[in-house]
């Protein structure tokens, strides 16, 4: 029998916020002043955060109201959609991507832009992930996650925090872009359990199901071992409940029956084989429990939307997750 060692995380949601590790990123120190206005493109696949250290702004994403931003607040835009910050509605916000900036590392700017008036410093960044779990939860989250310093307790960590970024960014001791990617991490995942914790949305769903004591383990097992034969009688068994139990019942959780799940979540994790590893698509199905290479094409196609060997030979393409 396989031994649990102690220090196996036991919390399904803990699980998966653990999977929000950064892989790819870009962060920008901005000193704007007064009017100024700035356009983020839409990036596919990317989770924007803008926290404001001085000053003040708005943040407008499309389809949601415009949110004032003081010193403290941390706001994410977590899809990838465009949208601007500015000082004032109708000042110029050019693309800030065609603003001149000076690189202080390959992943790390100073940008300095606006009409010479009130000062305002934000430091920005975007970022992406690999892991399936962590594109499961992204998915879920609303257009914007906004932490208001002046009605919670989060001022003096995102101070510390955005500290430690910047003295990183300006020294450049070796290993510093991973100690700024390893705080973005924190920033990150501390917005999201803000919203998991406040947020009325984050107790429904998949998210909701994590944190069911049963299903919640389910969950976290099929995550765990994907190429473990899982029938819908052993996830049942694990958790104690009656397979007519668990079936009804984690349907009516996460919105799907459990063998489809496991199935889907086997689709993901090959698609994360195929980007990092490039098995050959026979050792691949053979791992996941499929009897034949053509059977285990077909079910990747059918959720990922694209065919194994497509994804070999463009293994840095981001490909969205099908629901």
């Amino acid at each position: 029998m396989k031994r649990q060692q102690p220090w196996t995380p036991v919390d399904p949601l803990g699980e998966a916020l653990h999977f929000l590790r950064m892989t790819g990123s870009f962060y920008c120190r901005s000193e704007l002043t007064a009017p100024w206005g700035l356009s983020i493109p839409a990036m596919h696949d990317c989770l924007w955060f803008h926290v404001v250290t001085s000053g003040r702004c708005w943040l407008e994403v499309e389809g949601v109201e415009p949110l004032a931003l003081l010193p403290g607040d941390l706001a994410l835009v977590p899809h990838g959609a465009g949208h601007r910050l500015w000082t004032e509605p109708h000042a110029a916000a050019p693309n800030v991507v065609e603003l001149p900036q000076q690189m202080v590392s390959e992943r790390y700017s100073l940008l300095e832009h606006g009409g010479g008036g009130a000062p305002s410093t934000l430091v920005c960044g975007a970022v992406s992930f690999d892991h399936p779990a962590a594109h499961h939860l992204i998915e879920l989250l609303p257009r914007v996650i906004h932490l208001d310093a002046s009605s919670s307790p989060h001022l003096d960590w995102l101070e510390s925090t955005l500290r430690m970024m910047a003295a990183e960014a300006r020294v450049l001791r070796p290993g510093g872009e991973t100690v700024i990617t390893r705080l973005a991490d924190i920033l990150v995942i501390q917005a999201i359990r803000s919203w998991i914790q406040k947020d009325s949305a984050a107790r429904t769903g998949w998210l909701g199901a994590l944190q069911d004591k049963q299903i919640g383990r389910a969950i976290m097992l099929i995550h765990r071992e994907p190429t473990r034969p899982w029938t819908l009688a052993s996830l049942a068994t694990e958790v104690a409940m009656s397979r007519s139990a668990f079936a009804a019942r984690f349907t009516e959780l996460v919105g799907e029956p459990a063998m489809h799940y496991v199935a889907r979540w086997r689709m993901h994790v090959a698609l994360n084989w195929l980007k990092e590893e490039k098995p050959a698509l026979g050792e691949l199905a053979s791992r996941l429990g499929y009897r034949s290479e053509a059977a285990f094409s077909r079910a990747f196609k059918r959720f990922i939307g694209i065919s194994p060997g497509a994804v070999r030979r463009n293994s840095t393409r981001s490909y969205p997750l099908s629901p």
